[in-house]
């Protein structure tokens, strides 16, 4: 009822103002004789006519156009949309202290005074749709006593779900009138475009990527990733562990409290790359409000990562994509590349792999021809991706988002140090990724992803064996040699004998050097 109500409401704004638009245009004494003649001289005029035949099969290509570019790279509108409800956050004011009070205490279903022994009523930051609130526990939740409550403002998150249902309603209704839009699937488009954006208001989506990147990152040096409250996340709260923590754009502050920036620069450039690459779950619309240092004594100088609602993954094919064919570039093996990119399906299987591999060649060159200082390797892995697009093929947008990632990655290391070698990074830490993949540890990954198949393959292997025997004798009913088949079963099962103490001590020799390799 209420999104039908906001329906009703658009098509009275565009009738009413509209109207009065025109109404406003005509003269103030003679307005019904002003739009008489109006009509008549429209009516009347070929060139009206022939202007207006123009006009209109030009607006359907133009929307044609944009609606296909957003179906091919939706992250552009995502990110873009994302980025507007950061510019617009100030426009909306926080919650007062007794509405605080009384949002808390609905979504823990407890008065505070028996959750937090003390709690600050005014947010330390504020948004479009939330607020943060520093606490303190009652109760100790895994060694943490002080918290960090984010509130969602109820109102503006059903605003902007309102918003998303009348989006999808507009596709929808230009889906049954336009072959166009049907062909686009826009409606689909609008659906996925409108999850995308209610996941960023769902603390319970957050909190779930948050523990997965905590998890990812363990024991890192680098990286503190703070601890869920799981007892508090609801509906509209995410409680976590407070970290006291600078802007990475404070320089002054980071130097007052002695964080290397050189190191941290560096750490923020291969956390990304492992964060997208190697983990293949990443920031999707990182930038610097995104990004703190922790000023604690017990994690002084480590990245902390804000807004876990904003993330996105890669498949394995699209991760191993990336970083074996980074690695080519990086080797400027561009024939490897090309193969590369038609076996991915990125471009038609009629492509000429030696005119692929001189596109590559052409677009990438000029980045080996600076100093290394110099160089960008987020732009040239740009190249990585946007060389299919010269032979109307396409890439993944999930690619085009790690490769942003990672861009914004080295945009900030030298903000932070402007002398870091940001190309030579990014190049190790995927060349790192890569070499995980090829030795040992990738045979032992891919192997322990296939033994649950070969758990259930082995015991079944004399029922098979007996299966092909017995339609070989159907098939050869009519010359069968009893003798003869019973060689031929005897040898069979000393075959399927020797399979299986292969498989025995081949498994017995991987245990021993997998144990031999992680001492």
């Amino acid at each position: 009822m209420r999104t039908l109500f906001r329906r009703l409401l658009l098509l009275f704004c565009l009738l009413r103002y509209g109207a009065r638009l025109i109404w406003l245009a005509a003269p103030q004494d003679h307005k019904l004789h002003w739009f008489a003649t109006l009509v008549k001289d429209m009516h009347a005029s070929d060139g009206a006519r022939a202007s207006l035949h123009r006009a209109l099969p030009q607006l359907g290509p133009l929307a044609s156009a944009f609606a296909e570019s957003l179906s091919e790279h939706p992250e552009l509108a995502t990110r873009t949309l994302h980025d507007a409800i950061d510019a617009v956050s100030h426009l909306e004011a926080p919650l007062s202290p007794a509405d605080t009070e009384h949002a808390l205490k609905a979504a823990f279903g407890h008065p505070l005074a028996e959750l937090f022994t003390s709690i600050d009523l005014v947010p330390v930051q504020s948004g479009f749709a939330e607020q943060s609130h520093a606490a303190r526990l009652r109760k100790p939740d895994n060694g943490h006593i002080d918290v960090t409550i984010k509130l969602l403002r109820m109102k503006q998150v059903q605003q902007i779900g309102d918003e998303a249902a009348l989006l999808c309603w507009a596709a929808r209704l230009a889906e049954a009138f336009s072959g166009a839009a049907r062909k686009l699937r826009l409606h689909a488009l609008a659906e996925s475009f409108a999850a995308d954006v209610l996941r960023r208001f769902d603390p319970r989506t957050e909190a779930a990527n948050l523990s997965q990147t905590g998890r990812h990152f363990e024991g890192d040096a680098r990286i503190v990733v703070p601890d869920i409250v799981w007892d508090l996340v609801t509906a509209s709260t995410l409680v976590t562990e407070r970290i006291d923590t600078l802007a990475i754009t404070d320089i002054d502050g980071l130097h007052a409290h002695r964080v290397n920036v050189a190191r941290l620069a560096a750490h923020i450039v291969e956390v990304i790359a492992q964060q997208a690459f190697e983990h293949g779950f990443f920031h999707a619309a990182l930038d610097a409000r995104r990004v703190r240092v922790s000023v604690e004594p017990a994690t002084l100088g480590r990245l902390v990562l804000a807004d876990f609602s904003i993330m996105s993954s890669l498949s394995a094919p699209e991760r191993e994509f990336f970083v074996h064919g980074a690695t080519a570039l990086f080797e400027q093996d561009y024939g490897r590349l090309a193969e590369m990119h038609r076996d991915a399906g990125h471009v038609p299987h009629t492509t000429r792999t030696e005119i692929l591999e001189a596109e590559l060649r052409r677009r990438s060159e000029a980045h080996f021809a600076v100093q290394t200082h110099e160089r960008s390797a987020s732009g040239l892995l740009q190249h990585l991706l946007g060389a299919a697009h010269a032979f109307d093929g396409n890439v993944s947008p999930r690619l085009v988002a790690a490769q942003k990632s990672l861009a914004q990655a080295e945009t900030l290391a030298r903000t932070l140090h402007p002398g870091v070698d940001t190309w030579n990074l990014a190049k190790e830490a995927l060349g790192e990724i890569a070499r995980k993949d090829l030795d040992h540890r990738g045979w032992i990954k891919r192997l322990s992803q296939e033994l649950p198949h070969l758990a259930h393959i082995v015991p079944r292997l004399p029922q098979l064996v007996m299966r092909r025997l017995q339609q070989h004798h159907d098939r050869h009913r009519s010359h069968f040699d009893t003798a003869a088949w019973a060689r031929e079963l005897q040898s069979e099962y000393r075959r399927t004998r020797v399979l299986l103490w292969a498989c025995a001590v081949c498994g017995g020799l991987l245990g021993a050097g997998a144990m031999w390799l992680t001492r």
